[in-house]
């Protein structure tokens, strides 16, 4: 079953892109998909988050922050394969 990830992230944010690159590269081959979710497109979004980005969510589960994780991606990626 496919499964919708969420990137929180801002424009101009050299980790938010790298993030984004890694993850999507990663998720390629499962079928899930990555939504970008700009925190500054959402005044509670940036007060909540702030420069604390970038953020890698399933739904409300927070996998990852500021860099991937690469193991507790993999673990989130055997759970949803």
């Amino acid at each position: 079953m496919s499964e919708t990830l969420l990137l929180y992230t801002r424009a101009g944010c050299p980790l938010c892109e790298d993030m984004e690159a890694e993850v999507g590269a990663l998720i390629v081959r499962a079928g899930h998909r990555l939504v970008l979710v700009d925190v500054d497109g959402d005044p509670s979004l940036r007060q909540k988050y702030g420069w604390d980005v970038p953020l890698l969510f399933d739904g409300d589960t927070e996998i990852c922050r500021h860099q991937l994780d690469l193991p507790a991606f993999q673990a989130w990626l055997s759970a949803h394969p």
